[in-house]
């Protein structure tokens, strides 16, 4: 089986994002995309997006892309700017790019956007990746 292929069997047994309707789009070595729709039980006082349903998705776009080289990768850092705020019914997708990888680091970005184009957030994210062949 080949590495992505292992990834994705992965992601389908992975019952968190799976619970809050998160799809895999898209995967490629160091890129990933995913997308969810917000819903009613997504949203917080204010009657928008929650933020922690929309760092899933892109936790969710940043795993995928970081383990997509074969190497169980895990985040050591993640940061989120919110842009704009999303409701009910938005459909979100989010795209992680790789912009540095090391053999024991990877540095990625991740856009959040409405399905509209509408810019939600951005997110960097700095994972560990350990060596499959030694486990350190």
């Amino acid at each position: 089986m080949d590495t992505l292929q292992a990834v994705k069997e992965k992601y389908a047994a992975d019952n968190f994002p799976r619970s809050l309707g998160i799809e895999l789009l898209e995967l490629a070595p160091g890129y990933a995309r995913v997308a969810m729709t917000l819903t009613e039980n997504m949203v917080n006082f204010h009657g928008i997006g929650h933020g922690g349903a929309i760092f899933t998705l892109a936790d969710t776009a940043l795993g995928l892309a970081s383990n997509s080289h074969g190497d169980p990768a895990v985040a050591i850092s993640v940061t989120i700017n919110y842009l704009s705020p999303a409701r009910a019914g938005t459909r979100l997708v989010a795209e992680a790019r790789e912009e540095h990888l090391t053999r024991r680091t990877g540095v990625y970005r991740i856009t959040v956007n409405s399905s509209k184009g509408e810019a939600i957030a951005v997110v960097h994210g700095t994972v560990y990746r350990k060596d499959k062949i030694t486990g350190s």
